[in-house]
């Protein structure tokens, strides 16, 4: 294997330690020449990742990135991107947001599937997403950035697992017999107030053309997904920042409901 080249490794550590101290960073394109590329950034995801893996933490999935056009708008982005779930960004419907876990967070509703099947194939179909989605729920994504004031370009929210921070999943699994995921409607609420509000449409035209993407992405990475993962397929609506005090929920067609909780200063345990 050859070495990891040195920016990548600066901007992996730099990541690193702004999620252990709480203290953003600056953005890490400026280490590289031009600003760095695609692969420069999923390397430097993918370091952090594997330092993950060796101090016990579990991937569970995938997120996929910047599928909504108004998402890609707020951050000036043309393309979906992808970044490792791990068992411990789980927060329980209702439960709230661990106090100092995350920098600066904001928050985006999308429908998430559950694979009961493997998807090994770089050329990818809807009909194979079909056969291997056993289930979806509705899903709070809780994006988080440890780059200061969300200054991201694309080679930014790559590196930094594609802006990853927590997500919550509905209780109630719905099969894809009993739904089109083209055609849920999603509201969400911040203290009773929408906030959000989008379709499955506004998913890369529905949620399973996501799904698509980034299986085909990943089995061409040789790192396929397999059965039993979890996919958040993106946001469905723009994301709105979160602050203590703050209750959001989510309301998808057809999926049901989603709720989670920022506690006061002080409040969380």
């Amino acid at each position: 294997m050859p070495p990891t080249p040195p920016a990548v490794v600066k901007a992996a550590d730099l990541l690193a330690e702004a999620a252990r101290t709480g203290a953003a960073c600056p953005p890490v394109r400026t280490l590289f020449d031009d600003g760095g590329d695609l692969e420069t950034a999923y390397a430097v995801q993918q370091l952090n990742v594997r330092r993950g893996l060796d101090a016990g933490r579990r991937i569970v999935g995938r997120k996929i990135g910047l599928t909504s056009p108004a998402v890609q708008r707020q951050l000036g982005v043309d393309r979906p991107d992808f970044g490792a779930l791990f068992a411990d960004m789980a927060v329980p419907d209702g439960g709230e947001v661990p106090a100092g876990r995350l920098l600066q967070p904001k928050v985006e509703a999308e429908v998430a599937l559950v694979l009961g099947r493997d998807l090994p194939h770089p050329a990818c179909t809807v009909v194979d997403v079909l056969r291997a989605v056993d289930f979806a729920l509705p899903a709070l994504e809780i994006v988080d950035s440890r780059v200061a004031d969300w200054d991201i370009s694309l080679v930014d929210t790559v590196a930094d697992n594609a802006s990853s921070g927590l997500y919550v999943l509905g209780a109630t699994p719905v099969p894809l017999t009993a739904v089109d995921l083209r055609t849920v409607s999603m509201a969400m609420t911040r203290g009773g107030e929408t906030v959000s509000e989008g379709s499955g449409t506004d998913c890369l035209g529905s949620p399973l053309n996501a799904a698509v993407w980034l299986a085909s992405a990943l089995a061409e990475r040789d790192e396929p997904l397999r059965a039993g993962d979890l996919v958040l397929t993106g946001a469905l609506g723009p994301m709105t920042p979160a602050a203590p005090g703050d209750t959001f929920e989510a309301r998808i067609t057809g999926l049901g409901s989603v709720r989670v909780v920022f506690p006061t200063e002080g409040d969380s345990q």
